[in-house]
């Protein structure tokens, strides 16, 4: 185990006071640093995967497992196809978390030296991290999150160099199981994140971050277009209609019919075998043969983007539901602007197994075209914050606590796949080389030689990106990758996005060019513009009038009653559709008021969806309403209370640091009858948890989840749960709490009729 020198200071700083001298000291540096950059050189053990069965035509194998993995959580390949590692040791090292603020964590890199496809070789690149939780290869170097922090290295010799706090509050407070992670690099050169409603950029050396869309829990993955897909533990797959970014401009304004949709029409699975589960308990939550009805921990989706799979399979959506030892795979219906999603195999999984410790917590594609799942391989993957007493027990009886230090890469492949690959060399490649690379079938690739182009910024490469655009042989997707590789190169013209945009077909790139061309809006282009706007809405393309829709705002500042018009013709070709409608608000950001006369003074749209949405936005600026995402806080607060602290640590990652809720996940606390309600109601939900459906302000919530109850936690005293129910009384409510220490101790032996958690009728019926 590396040496933490901090850490021995911490537990032996009397010995070391008493003892050490400098020479020591110099000592424990140096093997310190040795340690930390230590090679291991052994074989993967052979694993039997008899338990695991795929579906017909593919196969799976293991590429790498312990001794050179303990608790991996993320993966990603670099520029040679190396396989770096994320391993999060101290997670849950036993049923009551103690110990998981260990300085344990890795990041590695994996090799295989002889060429046999399994990994014989790792590196540790970094050490002693708290629960590290994602990487990325970009800009020639390393982001990973240690939370709460969001560093970046340069990459020399396998070994970091110049170490870079990029965000110190990427990660500020949450529980490990509610903490941002994914750091996704996109097709707009931008990093996304799931449980974060931020995005990051480095330029010109410096990094930028950017309010965005929240998303998901963990786990964010892109399809070939551009959108982004994530989930929640109870929802499988979560996605947005529209290109990131696309749609949040108005301050004022919350699109709720375009971002965060639910894709999945249900989330059943069909496991192979009885799992432990955090509510079990509860009816409906397992079958008559005691199998998991739906899921209750999906993480890590992945859209498949690969070369290696037969065509049905591009662009499927793989799902990891590892409370029930399984992979889902769904396929992904693309119509239009609308999208769904449905279980590609009825009543079967893509992936499933009896080994109670295969945990996939996430998917990649991998340069090879082939899929590889990161499987934790623990027995506890239920956070203590969260844990039931009826999952601890169980846990505890089954003794999967004790399933430690193990973890693996599976390599999934099809029958047809490639055996012959060879990685790709980015470093070796020449300018034309690069490019010739965007045209690959393998969006892997695509991806790493975009990012590859615009750190090398090399001018030569411009006018071959325009040779690509230009050329009507090459598809669509292909064309979209050159078109944000100039603009991340600074090299795009609105010369350029015309030529595009006055070509024929190939309706998805000109969305793209539609996007971008918002950054040249200048007086002089503004008419050139709008002139060709009108002739692309003639074609009647739903696409594009979606995108044009929402990218009037920056136009209009020039002429806006030639965008009124414009946006008085779509938003009437669709005015029944919310999800155009969201979209013109998005170009109406500090035109509402007068889009409003607009509209009167021509009477038209009159009482419709985007004169409501009007109304709206003008309502929520008069009160300064603004979009969560824009704003750190929406209430009135003292960070320094513990109320508020533990209420933004556990609380606020579902039900948001407004209390307006979080979409697919948690109802709001605003305006919630459990808050502005009995303050001894609202401690038994603390103390003991409820369970759904429940109704907040006469609106249903049936989320498939249950809210566990700090009760049995030893972390929380009576004075914490206290200091809770007053912040949230007074942020979300207009009442407050007479209650006391006492009172939350005699609550605690109130428990619900089943012994577990509360629901909405048993609570409703208790007088108090």
């Amino acid at each position: 185990m590396p040496v933490n020198i901090a850490y021995l200071f911490k537990i032996r700083g009397h010995f070391f006071n008493q003892f050490l001298n400098k020479h020591v000291l110099i000592s424990l540096f140096l093997v310190a640093i040795i340690s930390s950059c230590k090679t291991e050189t052994k074989n993967t053990p052979e694993i039997s995967l008899i338990d695991y069965k795929i579906e017909p035509g593919f196969n799976i194998q293991v590429v790498a497992s312990e001794p050179f993995l303990d608790a991996p959580v993320a993966l990603e390949f670099d520029d040679a196809g190396r396989m770096w590692t994320v391993e999060m040791k101290g997670y849950m090292p036993n049923l009551e978390g103690t110990g998981d603020d260990e300085p344990n964590g890795v990041i590695s890199i994996l090799e295989d030296t002889n060429n046999d496809g399994i990994v014989d070789k790792k590196k540790v690149f970094i050490d002693s991290l708290v629960l590290p939780r994602a990487i990325a290869h970009v800009y020639n170097g390393l982001l990973y999150a240690e939370p709460p922090n969001l560093w970046f290295v340069e990459i020399e010799n396998d070994k970091p160099k110049n170490k870079v706090l990029v965000d110190s509050l990427y990660a500020d407070g949450g529980n490990v199981e509610h903490q941002p992670n994914g750091l996704l690099m996109h097709i707009d050169n931008w990093i996304y994140n799931a449980k974060s409603h931020f995005r990051y950029q480095r330029k010109a050396g410096k990094w930028l971050k950017e309010p965005t869309t929240f998303r998901g829990q963990w786990g964010i993955t892109k399809d070939n277009f551009g959108r982004l897909f994530y989930n929640t533990n109870s929802t499988q797959l979560l996605g947005d209609y529209v290109l990131p970014n696309t749609i949040i401009e108005n301050n004022y304004f919350k699109p709720k019919s375009v971002l965060g949709q639910a894709l999945t029409p249900n989330q059943k699975v069909y496991p192979l075998h009885p799992t432990l589960v955090n509510r079990g308990y509860v009816k409906g939550v397992l079958n008559a043969d005691s199998l998991l009805v739906n899921v209750t921990s999906a993480c890590g989706p992945l859209i498949y983007r690969g070369n290696q799979f037969p065509d049905s399979y591009l662009e499927n959506a793989f799902v990891c539901v590892p409370e029930a030892n399984l992979i889902k795979r769904n396929i992904v219906n693309f119509n239009k602007v609308n999208l769904s999603a449905n279980q590609a195999i009825e009543n079967k999984e893509f992936l499933a197994t009896t080994d109670t410790s295969f945990r996939p917590v996430n998917i990649n594609n991998g340069p090879d075209g082939n899929l590889y799942v990161v499987d934790m391989h623990r027995g506890v993957i239920q956070d203590k914050a969260f844990m039931t007493p009826y999952l601890h027990n169980a846990l505890a009886k089954s003794r999967l606590d004790t399933i430690l230090k193990k973890g693996r890469i599976l390599k999934i492949t099809h029958n047809n796949s490639n055996k012959n690959y060879k990685p790709i060399q980015f470093n070796s490649l020449n300018v034309l080389e690069l490019v010739e690379l965007l045209k690959h079938d393998n969006g892997w690739v695509r991806d790493k030689a975009q990012q590859k182009l615009i750190w090398r910024n090399n001018q030569e490469a411009n006018a071959l990106l325009l040779q690509l655009i230009n050329n009507e042989t090459v598809n669509e997707i292909s064309k979209i990758h050159a078109l944000h590789t100039l603009n991340g190169l600074s090299s795009l013209t609105f010369n350029d996005l015309l030529k595009l945009l006055n070509s024929e077909k190939q309706f998805k790139v000109k969305c793209h060019a539609i996007v971008l061309a918002k950054q040249f809006a200048t007086k002089e282009n503004a008419i050139t513009f709008y002139e060709i706007l009108n002739k692309l809405i003639e074609v009647n393309n739903q696409e594009i009038d979606l995108y044009i829709l929402s990218s009037l705002n920056s136009w209009a500042t020039f002429n806006d009653s030639e965008f009124f018009n414009v946006i008085d013709t779509l938003s009437k070709r669709y005015a029944e559709n919310n999800i155009y409608q969201e979209a013109a608000l998005n170009s109406l950001t500090t035109f509402e008021t007068d889009y409003l006369k607009h509209i009167e003074k021509n009477n038209t749209n009159e009482d419709s969806l985007i004169t409501r949405n009007l109304q709206t936005a003008i309502n929520n600026k008069s009160l300064n309403k603004q979009n969560s995402i824009y704003v750190n806080n929406n209430v009135v607060t003292d960070s320094r209370t513990s109320g508020y602290r533990i209420f933004k640590q556990l609380c606020a990652t579902c039900h948001g640091i407004d209390g307006e809720g979080v979409e697919s996940l948690a109802p709001p606390l605003i305006h919630s009858e459990y808050v502005s309600g009995s303050s001894k109601k609202l401690a038994l939900v603390l103390l003991h948890g409820l369970t759904g459906p429940i109704h907040v302000n006469k609106q249903r919530f049936d989320l498939n989840i249950t809210m566990p109850g700090l009760g049995n936690n030893s972390d929380f005293t009576n004075k914490d749960i206290l200091d809770v129910i007053r912040y949230i009384k007074n942020a979300f409510s207009e009442s407050n709490t007479k209650l006391t220490e006492k009172d939350i101790e005699n609550l605690r032996k109130v428990l619900p009729s089943s012994g577990s958690v509360f629901t909405e009728e048993e609570l409703l019926k208790l007088k108090l």
